[in-house]
């Protein structure tokens, strides 16, 4: 990249930088959890209108995605999952096409009291900005729409076609970024700028999402003998899954990109709910779980031995073997993804000119991780042969109390996705 280009960039950035961190509070100010991620995909809607492109905004429907590698199934209704995609069309559509994702959903704040200051009402302090989806991952769409701006304020325009996606279900299934690819929105590679510290992420765990369900016999607690607790016996199946996930992440389960992690894949009981009544023996019991799988590690053999273990346990169960659990999965049904992976020379030119962009935007060389997460770039580098570069800014406190985003983070991660769309697209005049 030109001395010129590069600077005049990097200018641009700086100059609507106030406008960026503006921007990302008022982003950051609708409470977007799933369901109502509505107000806040009309606010990007109407921001990248104003910028003329071509918007396209939809319903997903489940019918169009259902039969497709990767669907998750859900529960509930669907008629509130909108997606947003802002399209740039190039004149000459001489340079290399892109996807610029992120997700517009946040995950619940939980208590409130819990925070310093309303998880909805961001502020910025000592260079970070607090709430809830400011890094995660407010701020990435944030800087996909700047990084755009800064090379309009340049006068110039990407040399091939640029989707810029807003998606809703990142944090419970990714069915938002599988139905753009549905729809039809392909490109030579993808950018999805979620908080990894300006890391390029080289590789994504996998992730499963179910529950079980257990059924007993109600009594009064004076006869507690006669009844069976429900509650309690969701002990012993929690137990036993977690002696299957020391199994998964022994030394020889590991791949090459998580040989070095002693305990890569967590299992997590999010959520129990039981029983009716404090003097009442439970009689029911739901206890929601996600468990982590490496990449390449087969859903359904998962799916398999999870419910071998779960039966197992029960029937060595007094109360369990008589009535043993339902097991019903919901949400993820997650692959892990490893961009190391990919051979292609698309993946090596795009991690080449991202690596360029980071030293020139941060004057140092690029890191590279594996996380123990997992990201909507899994659709793209396994069901749309697209390479798939996660690349964000720092955040702290993702899914937990004060979560907070680095302001400086987020305007270096802006400067070299501006360079790296200039370097992969190319750029035309306006």
């Amino acid at each position: 990249m030109q001395d010129d280009l590069k600077t005049r960039l990097c200018d641009a950035v700086d100059a609507g930088f106030d406008r960026q961190v503006a921007f990302l509070s008022e982003l950051t100010a609708h409470p977007s959890t799933r369901g109502n991620e509505q107000s806040a995909q009309g606010f990007m809607a109407g921001e990248l209108t104003a910028r003329g492109y071509e918007v396209d905004r939809w319903q997903i429907d489940i019918a169009d995605i259902q039969h497709l590698p990767g669907f998750s199934p859900v529960i509930g209704p669907y008629e509130d999952a909108v997606n947003v995609v802002g399209t740039h069309r190039a004149r000459s559509d001489t340079g290399r096409s892109l996807i610029l994702n992120g997700h517009i959903d946040v995950v619940p704040a939980g208590p409130l009291d819990m925070w310093d200051s309303p998880p909805f009402e961001p502020r910025v302090a000592d260079g970070w900005l607090y709430g809830r989806g400011g890094g995660d991952m407010k701020a990435g769409l944030a800087s996909n729409l700047f990084a755009l701006d800064a090379l309009t304020a340049c006068g110039l325009a990407p040399g091939g076609d640029v989707f810029f996606q807003s998606v809703v279900e990142e944090e419970c299934t990714g069915n938002g970024a599988l139905a753009c690819l549905a729809r039809g929105y392909k490109a030579d590679a993808a950018l999805i700028p979620e908080p990894f510290a300006e890391h390029l992420v080289t590789a994504q765990l996998g992730v499963l999402w179910f529950q079980v369900h257990l059924k007993g016999l109600p009594t009064h607690v004076a006869y507690a003998g006669t009844g069976s607790n429900a509650i309690e016996a969701a002990i012993p199946l929690i137990q036993a899954l977690h002696e299957m996930e020391h199994r998964w992440n022994a030394v020889e389960h590991r791949p090459d990109d998580y040989a070095h992690a002693e305990h890569a894949l967590n299992l997590n009981i999010g959520r129990i709910q039981g029983g009716d009544w404090t003097s009442s023996v439970p009689a029911w019991c739901v206890f929601d779980v996600r468990m982590g799988l490496f990449p390449g590690q087969s859903i359904d053999a998962a799916k398999a031995e999870i419910e071998q273990v779960i039966l197992d346990a029960a029937r060595g169960n007094a109360f369990l073997r008589n009535s043993l659990p339902e097991i019903v999965y919901h949400g993820f049904h997650a692959e892990g993804y490893a961009l190391s992976q990919d051979s292609s020379d698309r993946a090596a030119s795009a991690i080449t000119a991202l690596e360029t962009a980071h030293h020139l935007a941060t004057g140092t060389a690029l890191e590279r991780a594996a996380i123990t997460a997992t990201t909507d770039a899994r659709f793209f580098g396994l069901y749309a042969d697209t390479p798939a570069l996660v690349y964000g800014p720092r955040a702290e406190a993702i899914h937990g109390f004060n979560e907070r985003v680095d302001l400086e983070s987020v305007r270096r991660v802006t400067k070299a996705t501006a360079m790296f769309i200039a370097d992969w697209c190319g750029t035309e005049e306006v």
